[in-house]
């Protein structure tokens, strides 16, 4: 499949968004069977306190070793600022981008990182992993990552 062709197939990249999107997507990966480790990180992610309400703020780590499918970025950044309004713990909120991660991608391995600003005197760093074969399949977390049966291979 050429880019071009699978450029045609993501809904984000390359259109106007105004809004946040909670819509992960994904295309396929050119080197399967090659391990690599793909990092992505953002400083920008931002959620609500469940109890009052207050915003908190956090670094989030992925790192994931693919097989099939990668992760299209912009999707990824329009799926974190969809958390903005939302209240979520912070142990909560990282295992649900795990479980969607993982539920988009069928990565080999899937670790998520979430490092929250102080807050009250203390910092909070979550990670969640996942490994394919160790560990079982994640739930369904927002929904973000189910995949329709259209686009499976």
């Amino acid at each position: 499949m050429s880019e071009q062709e699978i450029g045609k197939e993501l809904t984000l990249l390359g259109r106007e968004v105004k809004q946040p999107v909670r819509k992960l997507e994904r295309f396929p990966n050119r080197h399967p069977g090659r391990e690599y480790l793909v990092r992505l990180e953002t400083s920008e992610f931002t959620t609500l306190c469940p109890i009052t309400g207050q915003p908190d703020f956090a670094t989030i780590i992925i790192e994931y070793v693919p097989d099939k499918w990668i992760v299209e970025s912009k999707s990824l950044k329009l799926y974190f600022w969809s958390f903005r309004n939302e209240g979520h713990f912070h142990e909560h909120v990282t295992n649900l981008i795990l479980d969607d991660l993982v539920n988009l991608l069928d990565p080999i391995r899937c670790k998520v990182i979430g490092k929250f600003n102080v807050r009250g005197g203390i910092a909070i760093t979550v990670e969640a992993s996942y490994e394919r074969g160790k560990d079982p399949k994640p739930g369904p977390g927002t929904g973000a990552g189910l995949v329709e049966a259209s686009t499976e291979e």
